[in-house]
C-alpha cells in the first residue's frame, strides 16, 4: 500500500515538470519521514516557489487551484469546519455543493487530514490547493484573530459566553495559560510586529472589543470574533501582568513596559491604560531596538539637507530643535544625530522619558517624575557631569527650556524636541514659555520641522497620468515636472493591497542666521521669520514633499494629508 502511495506521489511530482529525478527521490523520502508536509519541504529545499508548485500540482491532480480570500464565503460553509481545525491544519472551507465540502489546503498529503475534516463536518471532502499565506489571511479575515482561542475556551467550558463577566476575571490564573488569553495577547503582538505596525490599540466599545494596528502611520482594524468582548477583562489583565502594572486598579491611568523577544528580535513595548466609559483602553507602542540604530542616510533626507544637517550637528555649541507633532519621527531623528556623532572623544548624555532605544557609548537617563527626577532636575545635574553633547527628550516647560539654553550658552551642544507645526513656530514657542528673546537668539542654531509620509511600494507603483490643472491648484512646481515622474499606488501582496510600504521623512530646516537672530530680538512674528527664511533658500515641508513626489518616493495624496498649504 505504501509503495502504491509512493509511486502515485512520484508520478504527480514528475507530472509537475518542476523537479529533477534526484529531487523527486529526496522529496519522496522527506514525505515518508515527516508528517506529510510536502509543500513545506519543496519550499524549504528551494526547489520551487510555493504558488508555482501548488498550481502545477493542482493541474497534475486535476483539482482546482484557488487564491482564497478574494471571494466571500457564506457563513454556513465556514461553520462546517471547527475553528480549531481551521487554524491547526491551516485549511479553510470555500464551497458546499450537494453534501461535498471543498476545502482549500496547501498540504493535501497530510495523513488523515481528509478523514478528520469529514468526521468534523459530516460532509464528503474534496480539496483545492491554495498558498498557505493566503489561507492564513483568509482564516483571520473570516473567523477573526483569536477565534481558535475562543473556540477552545468554549469547548473547555472555562468561560460562559452567555454570562456578563464584567470586571470579574482579573486573575489570569483562572484561565488556561498556554491555550487561551496568553496565546491571544502574544498573537496580536506578533502580528502587529510582522505587519510593520508601531502601535496596538485595544478599545472597549459598548457591545464589542475593537483592536486596531497602526501601520505606516494609518490605523487598520483587526477582525475579531463577535464574542471577543467577553474576553475584555482577561486580555487587559494579562497585558497589565506582562507590563508589571496593578491589575486591581481600573480607575486611574497606568504606564508600564514589556520586553519581549519575537522571532529573535528584541522588542520593547510601552503600555498605557486609560479608563473609559466601557472599560480600560490600552495602547501598546512597539519599539524595535535594532530599528533605531541607523544613521542619517536612512532618514529620507535629500543630499543637500543631509549635508546641511551633518554640518549643524557637529557645531561645538548651541541648540538644535526638532519640531513636529507626536508620531512624526522626532525621536528617531535625534537618535540618528547622536549615532552619527557618537565617538570615544565625545561625552554624550541624554535625559529621556522613556528611553526608546538603548545606544552603546551614550549615557542615558530615564526620567522618574514620581521621585522628583524631572527633565529640569536631570538636566541641571547633567551639567556637572562634564558633557560635550546633551540630548533632552522634550522641552515641556520654562525651567527645562531655561536650563537647556544656558547649557548651550556655556559651550554645550544640545539636541531636543518641541511640539510645533513648523520650524519658525519653535522660536515663538520658546518666547511664549517665558524665555527672553535675546537668549533664544543667542543659543538656537537651527530648527528642524518634520513629518512622516508613507513610501510607495516599489513592487506595484505605477506612473500617474498628469493632471496639470490639479497640480497648478496645489502650487506644485510645474517647472520641475519634466525632470521627475509622479507615481500612484496600485496595491499588491507585498504591501497588503495598500500600495505603500514603510515611511520616510519630509523636512523643513531653518538655520538661524545673524539676520534671523535680529528678527528674534525684535520680537517679529513666526510668519515674518519664515517668509525671510524662504526668501533665502529654505524650503517648507510641503516643498520637500513635492520633491519626494517627483522622485517617485511618495504620492501627492500623502503630502497633502500630512502638510498644510504654504500660506507664504
Amino acid at each position: 500500500m505504501a509503495g502504491a502511495v509512493s509511486n502515485r506521489l512520484t508520478g504527480l511530482l514528475e507530472a509537475t515538470g518542476l523537479f529533477t529525478p534526484p529531487q523527486i527521490e529526496e522529496l519522496a523520502i522527506k514525505q515518508r519521514e515527516s508528517e506529510g508536509l510536502l509543500t513545506t519541504h519543496v519550499v524549504a529545499l528551494e526547489y520551487a516557489r510555493e504558488d508555482a508548485f501548488l498550481a502545477a500540482l493542482a493541474k497534475a491532480m486535476q483539482i482546482p487551484y484557488v487564491r482564497v480570500g478574494d471571494q466571500p464565503v457564506p457563513g454556513e460553509v465556514l461553520e462546517k469546519v471547527p475553528t480549531k481545525a481551521v487554524f491547526q491544519y491551516n485549511v479553510i472551507p470555500i464551497r458546499l455543493d450537494n453534501g461535498v465540502l471543498r476545502v482549500a489546503t496547501s498540504e493535501p498529503f497530510r495523513p488523515g487530514l481528509a478523514d478528520s475534516l469529514r468526521l468534523a463536518s459530516g460532509c464528503r471532502i474534496r480539496f483545492a490547493l491554495s498558498p498557505s499565506a493566503d489561507i492564513e489571511k483568509a482564516a483571520k479575515k473570516f473567523y477573526g484573530v483569536g477565534a481558535d482561542t475562543l473556540d477552545r475556551l468554549r469547548a473547555d467550558k472555562q468561560l460562559d459566553l452567555d454570562e456578563d463577566l464584567g470586571p470579574g476575571i482579573g486573575d489570569l490564573n483562572d484561565l488556561d495559560q498556554e491555550a487561551s488569553v496568553v496565546k491571544f495577547v502574544n498573537q496580536i503582538i506578533w502580528e502587529c510586529h510582522h505587519d510593520r505596525g508601531t502601535d496596538i490599540h485595544i478599545e472597549p466599545m459598548e457591545n464589542d472589543l475593537r483592536i486596531r494596528y497602526r501601520i505606516d502611520g494609518v490605523l487598520h482594524p483587526t477582525p475579531l470574533p463577535p464574542q471577543m468582548k467577553r474576553f475584555q477583562s482577561a486580555i487587559i489583565s494579562r497585558i497589565k501582568v506582562m507590563a508589571g502594572m496593578d491589575i486591581a486598579e481600573k480607575r486611574l491611568p497606568q504606564d508600564g513596559r514589556i520586553s519581549r523577544k519575537v522571532k529573535g528580535e528584541e522588542i520593547d513595548i510601552r503600555v498605557s491604560t486609560m479608563p473609559t466609559v466601557y472599560g480600560e483602553s490600552v495602547s501598546l507602542r512597539l519599539l524595535m531596538r535594532s530599528s533605531g540604530m541607523f544613521g542619517m542616510d536612512k532618514l529620507g533626507l535629500f543630499k543637500d539637507d543631509e549635508d546641511l544637517l551633518h554640518r549643524l550637528i557637529r557645531r561645538p555649541h548651541g541648540i538644535l530643535l526638532n519640531t513636529g507633532p507626536t508620531g512624526s519621527g522626532k525621536s528617531t531623528s535625534l537618535y540618528a544625530w547622536l549615532h552619527t556623532i557618537n565617538s570615544v572623544d565625545k561625552r554624550i548624555l541624554t535625559v529621556e522619558d522613556p528611553i526608546e532605544y538603548e545606544m552603546a557609548g551614550i549615557n542615558q537617563i530615564q526620567m522618574r517624575p514620581e521621585i522628583g527626577l524631572t527633565f529640569a532636575v536631570g538636566l541641571r545635574h547633567i551639567l556637572r557631569q562634564d558633557p560635550d553633547v546633551i540630548m533632552v527628550g522634550e522641552i515641556r516647560d520654562q525651567e527645562t527650556a531655561d536650563i537647556a539654553i544656558r547649557a548651550a550658552l556655556t559651550g554645550h551642544l544640545v539636541f531636543s524636541t518641541l511640539h510645533t507645526n513648523d520650524a519658525a513656530g519653535a522660536i515663538t514657542r520658546l518666547v511664549d514659555m517665558g524665555i527672553e528673546p535675546f537668549l533664544v537668539a543667542s543659543s538656537v542654531e537651527a530648527l528642524v520641522a518634520q513629518r512622516l509620509i508613507r513610501s510607495l511600494c516599489p513592487h506595484c507603483k505605477r506612473p500617474w497620468p498628469v493632471d496639470r490643472p490639479f497640480l497648478e491648484s496645489l502650487s506644485f512646481p510645474m517647472d520641475k515636472l519634466p525632470t521627475g515622474t509622479i507615481c500612484e499606488p496600485a496595491g499588491c501582496e507585498e504591501c497588503r493591497g495598500t500600495g505603500y510600504i514603510g515611511r520616510t521623512g519630509i523636512y523643513e530646516i531653518l538655520v538661524v542666521t545673524d539676520a534671523i537672530r535680529q528678527m528674534v530680538v525684535d520680537r517679529q512674528s513666526a510668519a515674518d521669520i519664515k517668509q525671510y527664511a524662504l526668501a533665502n533658500g529654505m524650503h517648507t515641508l510641503r516643498m520637500d514633499g513635492w520633491r519626494k513626489v517627483l522622485a517617485g518616493v511618495t504620492t501627492l495624496e500623502e503630502v497633502i494629508r500630512v502638510t498644510s498649504e504654504d500660506e507664504t
